[in-house]
């Protein structure tokens, strides 16, 4: 895949989906800018795993709730290594409130991380990649941009406008030459779960549990598994492939089928 060589910031970088995307791609060639805002250490453990197999990644720190901040980033990463050529915008916050627990205050928090956090990072990143009359802006929403759930409405709320943001700012893009698509991934695992007992011999009861789990992972996710992060990541490094010339304003579901069920 022609991606190597290209100058990525992915934000958000620390944990979860951020740290699998800034990971594959620097395994890709790719020289990655590492963002973190409050997770140094999540942050210095990304750089750590890229500097063992030889990728090239830098870390730069900046709060996406501020755009003084998102300015001072970008340049940051612009100046060093001549532009910017990929932007993934995966920086978020889910709180996990109940709809009456949300004040003004929740509200505006998550507003301004997860949405307008996104659009001051794709304005930011926007000249540079004018310059070169090309570029790749990923999103980061989920799949509650389409389906209600009942555990933060105003989380929901941001996914939604992340994609509207994808399809918008696709149109105004696209004249120069400047791609944008969103990722809607379904439950990831990001490594928050218990590890499970490793065991020689399984009983009969641990065979029968095992058997249990199975199914009810099949009676949610056809094909039997959550994702990944490298699940998400795979996606990303074609997106921003040069293979991905004429796919632009899209929203693709990735979520090993769960909202067929």
């Amino acid at each position: 895949m022609s991606i190597a060589g290209k100058i990525a910031l992915v934000t958000g970088a620390g944990t979860g989906i951020g740290k699998g995307v800034a990971i594959e791609l620097a395994r890709r060639g790719v020289k990655v800018a590492v963002h973190y805002n409050q997770s140094d250490a999540g942050a210095l453990h990304t750089k750590q795993q890229i500097d063992e197999f030889g990728g090239d990644c830098f870390l730069v720190q900046a709060n996406v709730a501020n755009r003084e901040e998102i300015e001072r980033m970008v340049g940051i990463v612009a100046d060093r290594c001549g532009g910017i050529d990929i932007l993934v915008n995966n920086a978020a916050l889910q709180l996990n409130y109940d709809f009456f627990e949300h004040d003004d205050a929740s509200f505006d928090r998550m507003m301004s991380i997860n949405l307008k956090g996104y659009l001051q990072c794709i304005q930011a990143v926007v000249p540079y990649m004018k310059q070169k009359q090309a570029g790749s802006i990923i999103l980061m929403s989920s799949v509650h941009s389409k389906r209600p759930t009942d555990f933060d409405a105003v989380y929901s709320m941001t996914k939604g406008g992340i994609r509207m943001l994808g399809r918008e700012s696709a149109i105004e893009l696209a004249r120069y030459g400047i791609r944008v698509n969103t990722i809607e991934p379904g439950a990831v695992d990001v490594g928050k779960q218990s590890a499970r007992e490793s065991k020689p011999i399984m009983t009969r009861e641990d065979a029968e549990r095992h058997k249990k789990q199975a199914g009810s992972i099949r009676d949610k996710f056809p094909l039997g598994r959550v994702g990944t992060p490298l699940d998400v990541a795979r996606l990303v490094c074609f997106l921003a492939s040069d293979e991905n010339e004429f796919l632009t304003g899209s929203s693709i579901r990735l979520d090993g089928g769960s909202m067929l069920l």
